[in-house]
């Protein structure tokens, strides 16, 4: 029998297994993260993180699913991202965080 497929725990949606993955690491690697929990991704869900956090903010309040889905401008994007299927990946990326 086949297992269903993992859940974002960005966008809480599925992953297929044909559409783009990728792990992240809930303490960024360069901030004392290296070897630390990663979590399964949809690619485009890893994208939009990077996009609005930098590695520090990520290390000091958003090392927890739930502390990113807790952000402002994730929750904006996790409410658009819910809307699509599972597979969706768009071929242009958003716009990058101010600095």
């Amino acid at each position: 029998m086949d297992e269903p497929p993992p859940t974002c725990p960005l966008c809480l949606r599925p992953i297929p297994p044909d559409v783009p993955q990728s792990r992240h690491h809930l303490v960024p690697r360069l901030r004392g993260g290296k070897g630390g929990e990663t979590v399964l991704l949809h690619h485009i869900c890893h994208k939009e993180i990077h996009a609005t956090l930098s590695e520090t903010e990520l290390a000091r309040n958003y090392a927890t699913p739930e502390a990113l889905r807790a952000h402002p401008r994730l929750a904006t994007f996790i409410s658009w991202v819910a809307k699509r299927p599972p597979a969706f990946n768009p071929k242009t990326a958003g716009p990058r965080r101010r600095r």
